[in-house]
């Protein structure tokens, strides 16, 4: 090895020394023929040198030449010299390095090989890694086949333990069947039951399992017992219901609703049992509340305050009829038959709690039916609410509600076929439309529908027998006999009271409603009443008191429309007109009772013009009489008319009221005169005999001061 690297050595200086002799002949050659070639030659261009030179300053070698002036192969030569030296330099140098460059051949050559081994090596891991990636990738699709078969498995896992889950029955589940209590245990037991029945009766590949045929017998018979057990503990619940003083209710929510789920088992499992228990629970519930409302409505009439009779209308006289002569209890104000008063309070109260019979008998009150009419159909409403929202949860069917009502009902209907024929109070029977309108009211807002159609009876049973008793008022007026209603006394009559009275009660019910029927009933009532007080009035021989009457009756109806406020509408304005009318003829009478010769030239001479030359002119011996007549006795005059007012009209206010017109009616007519006494020749000299008019207008001060 060593022998090897002296050889290389040796040829390695061979060759060195062979290049550096060829390349020191060849410089000098070279370096003679280029300054020779240079010097002799005439083909050079020396176009672009300047620029060239130019461009060359930047570089600093160039620069120092040209700055030095030194020649051209002068500097050429020491350039080579330079590179020569360089080369024997750099060839000195690889000879003192050839050791290093002989073991760093040496090293590169083991690493080679070295590397030539790594490569073989990675090439037979490159074949293993191969391998292994096939055997991954088997494993890969081994392992999804595995996944799929595992989840299949645990689907069928799932299904199949559902299967047993859902069919097997535990013994503890037949031990609570069998001999267990009915308690929240067993209503549970009963809904594991029920869905293990469910589930063999609705999948029909588990009807079709052997399984089935080992369990379906247990189950059958497990149903039975159970369907049994039940329907033995209903029925027991149920005759609870029977017991006298039971509260309904609480039985009903606190213990019935917490076994509502056996009601839907035997609903599901056992149809004929089950209607077994409707119908007990219907049946009992039917007979209890019969029962319950029969007692009530007894209890009730004991309470009745009977208002009004047959004849107790309108156009009947009272001296016809006696208290005595009638089965019922007098009233204090035989008035409140047609005034409503404080019954109209009763439409306030009509969501109150009911009447309890026995407080209210102790304190021995009596109540108007219509306060017993309410007190009933509010214990309806309650325990009507109370049963339907309770058989929507237990039987969760509405059917069963109105199966239990149908007793409740015909024992109302039966007591309302008994009050109706037999009532005889328009205002009661209003007040009971608007209290049944009121009930539709609350039973809409607490959205239980159970009454809807009753209420709509009970309405439709009240206007036909409102009609029936407002005709009989209305026919008690046009077929009254006016020779025995008729009274010699100008006041007002009672017939007319009782027509105002009945009247503003009527129309104060119906302010909240606007009720057109009950308007129109109200039109043909005031007709009558208007033919009636004309035919009373005509029954008095002097026409100034038939007009007396008339405006007393006219006024007092006004002033009792007046206080049911400001509703009376049409009515009220009908009277107030007549009222003006009757007013303003009765100012026409007394003035002509008083001052008839006045009034009567005045109304026929005053408007003449007595220069228009007229076959009777005006003249002073016409006007003096009446002009010294009126002024002696005019204040005596007005008194009378004062006292005259003060006896005819029973209102002091409305008779003041009428004064007061008539002397402003008598100042006009006086008026008139003197204004025609001015036209007259010679009407100067009465000046004296003529009343001032402030004379007239100071009476007519004071008794409106009086007023």
């Amino acid at each position: 090895m060593a022998d090897l690297a002296t050889d290389e050595l040796h040829k390695s200086e061979g060759e060195t020394t062979d290049a550096s002799k060829s390349v020191f002949n060849l410089g000098s050659v070279v370096g003679d023929l280029t300054i020779e070639e240079d010097a002799g030659s005439n083909d050079i261009s020396l176009e672009g040198l300047q620029q060239e030179l130019e461009e060359c300053k930047a570089d600093e070698v160039v620069a120092n030449i040209l700055s030095k002036g030194v020649k051209l192969r002068e500097y050429t030569k020491g350039v080579e010299n330079n590179l020569r030296q360089v080369e024997l330099d750099s060839i000195q140098e690889y000879i003192t390095e050839s050791d290093n460059l002989v073991s760093l051949h040496d090293q590169i050559r083991d690493c080679d090989i070295i590397l030539s081994q790594m490569e073989t090596l990675l090439g037979g891991f490159q074949v293993e890694i191969g391998s292994i990636s096939s055997d991954i990738k088997i494993l890969q699709e081994k392992s999804l086949d595995m996944g799929l078969k595992l989840k299949n498995r645990k689907v069928a896992e799932s299904k199949l333990a559902k299967f047993v889950e859902e069919i097997i029955i535990p013994p503890r589940m037949i031990d609570i069947i069998v001999d267990g209590e009915v308690n929240d245990e067993y209503l549970r037991t009963l809904e594991i039951l029920s869905k293990k029945l469910k589930f063999v009766e609705v999948d029909s590949m588990v009807k079709t399992s052997n399984a089935l045929k080992d369990v379906q017998p247990e189950l059958e018979r497990l149903r039975q017992k159970a369907i049994s057990k039940v329907f033995e503990f209903m029925i027991q619940k149920l005759y609870a219901l029977r017991k006298p003083k039971t509260n309904i209710q609480i039985l009903q929510q606190s213990i019935l609703l917490k076994y509502k789920y056996a009601i839907s088992f035997l609903k599901e499992h056992g149809k004929e049992i089950y209607n077994e228990v409707r119908v007990a629970y219907t049946d009992t519930m039917n007979k209890v509340l019969s029962a319950h409302f029969r007692a009530y409505i007894q209890a009730l009439e004991k309470l009745q305050l009977d208002i009004a009779g047959p004849t107790d209308l309108i156009g009947v006289d009272t001296r016809s009829t006696s208290l005595f002569s009638r089965g019922r209890e007098p009233l204090k104000n035989r008035s409140a038959i047609f005034a409503l008063g404080d019954r109209i309070s009763i439409l306030k109260e009509t969501d109150e709690p009911s009447l309890i019979p026995h407080i209210a008998e102790a304190s021995a009150k009596k109540y108007p039916y219509e306060v017993l009419f309410r007190s009933l159909h509010k214990l309806l409403m309650d325990t009507a609410t109370s049963e339907y929202v309770f058989c929507g949860d237990f039987f969760g069917e509405e059917s069963v509600f109105y199966e239990i009502f149908s007793g409740p009902f015909a024992v109302m209907d039966e007591h309302f076929g008994t009050v109706l024929p037999n009532s005889f109070d328009a205002i009661g029977i209003m007040l009971m439309i608007r209290i049944t309108h009121q009930h539709q009211l609350i039973m809409s807002r607490r959205r239980i529908p159970c009454l809807d159609s009753y209420l709509d009876k009970v309405n439709i049973s009240l206007w036909p027998r409102f009609k029936m008793v407002f005709d009989m008022h209305i026919n008690s007026l046009r077929n009254a006999n006016v020779k025995t209603l008729w009274e010699d006394d100008v006041h007002p009559h009672y017939v007319m009271r009782r027509y105002a009275e009945f009247t503003a009660s009527l129309i104060q019910l119906n302010v909240d409603y606007g009720d057109g029927q009950l308007d129109l009933n109200m039109e043909r009532l005031k007709m009558a009443i208007d033919d009636l007080l004309i035919k009373l009035a005509k029954m008095f021989s002097k026409p100034k008191l038939q007009t007396v009457f008339l405006i007393n009756n006219y006024d007092m109806t006004i002033a009792v429309l007046k206080e049911t406020g400001p509703e009376g509408g049409k009515i009220q304005a009908h009277f107030e007109e007549l009222l003006k009318n009757n007013t303003a003829v009765y100012v026409e009478e007394l003035l002509l009772e008083h001052f008839g010769n006045l009034i009567k030239f005045v109304k026929t001479r005053a408007s003449e013009d007595p220069n228009s030359g007229s076959e009777k002119p005006i003249t002073v011996a016409e006007v003096e009489p009446l002009v010294k007549d009126f002024g002696s006795r005019w204040k005596a005059a007005i008194e009378l008319m004062h006292s005259d007012v003060i006896t005819s009209f029973s209102n002091f206010l409305c008779g003041m009221e009428i004064l007061r017109a008539a002397l402003t009616q008598l100042l006009l007519y006086y008026t008139r005169l003197s204004d025609c006494m001015k036209k007259i020749a010679g009407g100067s000299a009465l000046n004296k005999d003529l009343v001032s008019i402030s004379s007239i207008m100071y009476e007519i001060r004071k008794f409106s001061r009086t007023f």
